[in-house]
């Protein structure tokens, strides 16, 4: 389960995802004068140090936008360029956010999630241990016991809306432009949320 503080974050979430997202070359030729949140999914770090969300933007034009993201304690050594900026969080102190599709620790939960059959996570309160009702669901295609090969460094690149990620013996697609008709024959994490009934393609392993 993921842990939730009841905090106040400099700058927001929503404010960051607005300065950042607009810049971003896998854009393609989204129109995104308007970004609004529809929706997040999280994953567990099992060393519980990095908070692992991915927010689904929704743009001008009606497309929904993933934006995996990670949240730090520390600076992640060698990872300047995925740095997207720091924020203040008035519970756990300053924070570094990164393009999580350049961080191990994300590469590392959503391929174990696509490989064994795992799902997002649930949200609980720090303070109350009251959960909060989660409404994007994403599952992973493949069997408990399979394995997954261990993540210690990763590098990024973009091919058209996607973002390729090479991590060692794991080459993982994320659709940062979710194509609801897009399918793919490799192992995935499928997710659905309010809007979106139909489980839409989020990321793939080849």
């Amino acid at each position: 389960m993921a842990i939730i503080h009841r905090a106040q974050l400099n700058p927001s979430k929503n404010d960051l995802l607005r300065a950042w997202v607009p810049k971003q070359p896998w854009l393609g030729s989204v129109d995104c004068s308007t970004l609004e949140r529809v929706d997040a999914y999280r994953f567990d770090d099992p060393d519980g140090e990095v908070g692992i969300e991915t927010h689904l933007m929704r743009s001008a034009d009606g497309r929904i936008l993933q934006v995996p993201l990670t949240y730090r304690g520390a600076p992640l050594a060698g990872a300047d360029a995925a740095l997207i900026a720091t924020m203040d969080h008035s519970v756990l102190g300053e924070r570094w956010v990164y393009d999580a599709c350049c961080d191990p620790v994300y590469v590392s939960a959503v391929a174990t999630a696509i490989l064994t059959g795992g799902a997002g996570v649930e949200l609980v309160f720090a303070d109350t241990a009251d959960r909060i009702p989660v409404t994007a669901h994403v599952v992973g295609s493949g069997t408990a016991r399979a394995s997954v090969p261990a993540v210690e460094s990763v590098t990024c690149s973009t091919v058209g809306t996607d973002t390729i990620i090479s991590a060692g013996d794991l080459e993982l697609s994320v659709a940062r432009v979710i194509d609801a008709d897009r399918v793919s024959d490799s192992e995935t994490l499928t997710g659905t949320w309010p809007g979106q009934t139909t489980p839409a393609l989020l990321v793939t392993i080849a």
